[in-house]
């Protein structure tokens, strides 16, 4: 329980410090070309498949390279670091899962807010069998005026024949490089 409080201390801090800061954001990949971005984001998420029965709630942070090539294409190169609280199953808690994915992708804008994005890359277990495992990740998001990107997405771990994945929702703020 400790580490769930600390864990939910910090990306409060995390989301306060990024919403309160004074940095001048970029707009919206629709709106500029040839532009890095860097996003600094929280995510929360939901296990699926054989990680369910594992936790109910995995908590994380990432840093997200983005380039505006296009009016409506952006590249991203996204790594962080996932926890995913473990259940506890009778009086015994199982250490929790850390996963440090690293992973590339697009984001194409149908209108100059929205956008649907897909990455692919791979997670590295930072406990247990230290697997890796191979992230594909499709969803979709908004990417607001004031470097506000919100984005929900469905992220698979693949691999070692123990699949599972998440649910997730990032909340970041991004700005201009």
């Amino acid at each position: 329980m400790k580490n769930s409080t600390k864990w939910l201390a910090s990306a409060f801090a995390a989301a306060s410090l990024m919403f309160a800061s004074n940095v001048k954001a970029q707009t919206t990949s629709a709106d500029s070309k040839n532009v890095w971005r860097l996003g600094i984001g929280v995510e929360a998420g939901v296990p699926t498949g054989d990680l369910n029965n594992f936790s109910s709630f995995s908590l994380g942070g990432t840093a997200r390279l983005q380039y505006d090539g296009q009016s409506n294409l952006s590249y991203t190169l996204t790594s962080g670091y996932y926890n995913v609280f473990a259940k506890k199953v009778g009086t015994i808690t199982p250490s929790d899962l850390g996963i440090v994915p690293l992973k590339a992708g697009l984001k194409v804008y149908p209108t100059s807010n929205i956008y649907i994005s897909g990455e692919v890359g791979a997670g590295f277990e930072t406990n247990y069998a230290k697997n890796t495992k191979l992230i594909v990740s499709p969803g979709i998001g908004y990417a607001g005026n004031q470097g506000l990107d919100v984005g929900l997405r469905y992220e698979n771990f693949s691999g070692q024949n123990n699949n599972y994945g998440f649910v997730g929702l990032r909340v970041a703020y991004g700005f201009k490089l």
